[in-house]
């Protein structure tokens, strides 16, 4: 079955060109001009990806990320004229999967969406539950529990931290993390990773500005504690 995307932008050139291109290339692929009826649509018939864009007509795409989260983890790849680093981290913090400024290559575009949904199923088919202290991570069902209370993350920051307590005690750089996440290499001046395990932290750690779950070790990259206490 094909992979279903949806598209919201109200570029209807570029909706046309990425849908001819995508359906090209084995997706089933739908569109919508506005931000308001792809949120609509997004609660009636879940896709397997969104494809977002900044700048539209009725609310911006930060604003329909934040509400898209609130009904749905549906991985978000968010399409923007606004290259600055400063935009891409807030779309991050906001719950975006992935980044991608215009002009784009349409192969790019392709790439992160196989590599968007790669991750998916690969957590979905995924056995076993991670269990570290209090802190539990069913790849499977794709939730993460600390004592017994589902923990809010996106699709993205759930498979980060599933890389990260699979390879427990273990230091993975940056350039690592996002090999093991995203498939590509990390850009010099990308720093999502750390966007993404801020946010982390903000939901699985006691203190999050003294974490012990996700460590920082300096120069290197993180690593995830493999032995957590009760007070942990």
């Amino acid at each position: 079955m094909a992979d279903q995307v949806l598209i919201v932008d109200d570029d209807t050139r570029l909706s046309a060109m990425l849908s001819e291109y995508l359906a090209g290339n084995g997706f089933h692929v739908s569109t919508v001009a506005a931000a308001l009826d792809g949120i609509a649509e997004i609660a009636r018939r879940p896709p397997d990806v969104v494809i977002l864009d900044v700048m539209l007509p009725d609310i911006d795409g930060f604003e329909t990320c934040r509400r898209i989260r609130q009904v749905s983890d549906v991985p978000i790849l968010m399409l923007t004229a606004k290259g600055e680093e400063t935009d891409r981290i807030v779309g991050l913090e906001l719950g975006a999967d992935d980044y991608l400024p215009k002009p784009f290559n349409p192969r790019e575009l392709l790439a992160r969406l196989k590599a968007i949904l790669r991750r998916r199923g690969a957590a979905n088919g995924a056995s076993g539950v991670l269990r570290f202290g209090r802190l539990e991570i069913d790849p499977g069902s794709r939730t993460v529990r600390l004592d017994g209370r589902a923990c809010d993350l996106t699709s993205y920051q759930f498979d980060l931290l599933v890389a990260l307590a699979r390879n427990a005690g273990r230091t993975l750089s940056r350039d690592q993390l996002m090999d093991m996440v995203k498939g590509q290499e990390l850009e010099a001046f990308d720093r999502s990773i750390d966007v993404h395990v801020s946010r982390i932290r903000a939901v699985i750690e006691t203190d999050p500005k003294h974490p012990r779950r996700i460590v920082t070790v300096r120069g290197l990259g993180y690593v995830f504690a493999r032995y957590q206490g009760e007070d942990d």
